[in-house]
């Protein structure tokens, strides 16, 4: 199945539009736009975050909270669609709950509200009403809910997203400055790594074509890795490659329990490695990126050279990290 874009739509609300693949997305908005004309509005509770945004033309920093109804209802009016980006990799069921699947419905309500009806949501690979971790059934929830809903809505469901401003590559490349040794759990696990400016050509692509209304894309890279080969080759390139040594799954648990009792972000948590029992990988069943145009870039070329950027100043990083966290 092959689209071919046949509209432009001129102002977008971006829900999640201030973060890793948001970015991306408005840099591709406002370069398909020319930077003149509509208007893309990203809001957030905390625009001063957000300032890399604020030199794009046409876009526009809100401070909103889009879990309020109220807030959702004010920010798509004069919209013409919306794309919703917002999702967590790490919390309790509630809390995937309220963004994966509460947040979908405020937004379905503030549609029908707003008279707006073209909606591009991006889901996961893997996600499924019988899935094993909290995260990928609420994805799967959260697709329900949106495709239930009587609006023009597109899914897409990418595997793990690599670029310059990564939490994933980038994190392990940083982690391998500092480790003698990298312990890793689900080191078997299969992922096919797509990067992020292909995802945001995705996105709006999407957005201008009629013909991805109702359609599942799958997003995934030219490649399958496990995780292991992931870690050694972030490591590699920023010069700093670890021996890895793959836990099994008791002590691996173990470790991710463990580490979701401590405070911020966990590396691993368990909702993670029970989502790693599920291929994150393109399943055949749905058009893929070159359904609309794109051909996938394949990693090596596009991180090699930035994690190598990144040698010899990773360490340091981690450490300004640690600075800004006292």
């Amino acid at each position: 199945m092959t689209f071919e874009a046949k509209q432009i739509v001129s102002n977008v609300v971006v829900l999640g539009g201030s973060g890793f693949v948001g970015r991306s997305v408005c840099e591709k908005l406002v370069e398909r736009s020319g930077g003149a004309g509509g208007r893309i509005v990203v809001p957030s509770r905390r625009p001063q975050r957000a300032l890399h945004l604020r030199t794009l033309p046409t876009v526009e920093l809100v401070h909103a909270d889009v879990h309020s109804e109220r807030d959702l209802a004010d920010l798509l009016a004069d919209c013409d669609a919306v794309i919703n980006l917002v999702a967590i990799l790490h919390g309790s069921a509630a809390e995937f709950q309220r963004a994966h699947v509460d947040l979908p419905r405020r937004l379905i309500a503030a549609c029908q509200a707003r008279g707006v009806q073209r909606v591009v949501h991006v889901s996961a690979l893997g996600a499924a009403a019988d899935a094993p971790s909290h995260y990928l059934r609420s994805k799967a929830a959260g697709e329900a809910v949106l495709r239930g809903a009587g609006l023009e809505v597109t899914l897409l469901r990418p595997s793990v997203i690599f670029g310059e401003h990564d939490q994933f590559l980038n994190l392990f490349a940083r982690l391998q400055a500092l480790a003698p040794v990298m312990p890793l759990a689900g080191a078997a696990a299969r992922f096919q790594p797509v990067w992020v400016e292909d995802v945001a050509a995705a996105i709006v692509a999407a957005l201008d074509e009629p013909m991805s209304i109702g359609q599942t894309i799958e997003c995934g890279g030219p490649v399958v890795y496990t995780l292991e080969q992931l870690v050694r080759f972030a490591g590699r390139c920023a010069g700093h490659e670890r021996p890895v040594i793959p836990l099994p799954e008791g002590i691996a648990r173990l470790q991710a329990t463990v580490m979701g009792w401590l405070p911020g972000a966990p590396l691993m948590s368990a909702d993670n490695l029970d989502s790693m029992r599920v291929p994150n990988v393109l399943s055949g069943d749905f058009p893929g990126l070159e359904a609309l145009g794109i051909q996938p870039a394949a990693m090596e070329g596009v991180m090699a050279p930035l994690l190598q950027r990144r040698a010899g100043v990773a360490r340091l990083d981690v450490l300004r990290a640690g600075a800004h966290g006292r």
